[in-house]
């Protein structure tokens, strides 16, 4: 199966989408994966259907979803990924939404809406930031630094990640975590003085 799903992925072809976004629902790690980058190869194409097809009961296969619409980046899959980051009861799923809210082009989405927007993202992810689940947490930290590089407001909206990213840095339980935080703030010029 993994390799059929290759072939089809690597066809680049709109109409195999319907049947990439049942592959992700199978237990088979391997042709999701094929399924995921397939999709994410045909871009915003693949956007409206993987958004109109989010499985609600199987949670993989809605992880796998969540996953492709964060890869692509589409400011179309906002909503979906700043609700399910907030509260999916399956921490994969919330892993790779809180993931995706740093992913998103900032660029296809008009001018005028990016910081009202790129604000939901950072309430979320501050939210995120305190998931009891290190995963999610860890998702959140790559996801601040990816925002903070695309502000459109820095001066009001960079303060409060840097805030979050050094609490996490300093305080935060899992070391995989704070080693993320020091990752973004390092990669943010900000690490001298999280350090004091």
């Amino acid at each position: 199966m993994v390799v059929a799903v290759h072939h089809l992925a690597a066809a680049q072809d709109v109409a195999a989408i319907p049947t990439l976004i049942t592959v992700l629902g199978y237990n088979n790690p391997g042709a999701a994966v094929a399924a995921v980058d397939g999709l994410v190869a045909l871009g915003q194409d693949a956007v409206p259907a993987l958004l109109e097809q989010i499985d609600g009961y199987n949670y993989g296969a809605r992880a796998w979803a969540i996953r492709a619409v964060a890869l692509i980046g589409d400011p179309r899959a906002l909503p979906v990924l700043l609700e399910t980051a907030k509260g999916d009861f399956a921490l994969s799923v919330r892993r790779a939404a809180a993931r995706g809210l740093g992913t998103i082009d900032w660029a296809k989405l008009p001018t005028d809406q990016a910081p009202s927007s790129q604000q939901e993202v950072l309430d979320v992810l501050i939210g995120a930031a305190q998931d009891p689940e290190w995963v999610v947490r860890y998702a959140a930290m790559a996801a601040l630094e990816g925002l903070a590089k695309a502000l459109a407001e820095p001066e009001t909206q960079k303060p409060p990640i840097l805030v979050c990213l050094q609490q996490a840095f300093h305080h935060d339980e899992t070391p995989a975590v704070q080693a993320r935080a020091c990752k973004a703030l390092e990669a943010l010029g900000e690490l001298v003085d999280a350090m004091n």
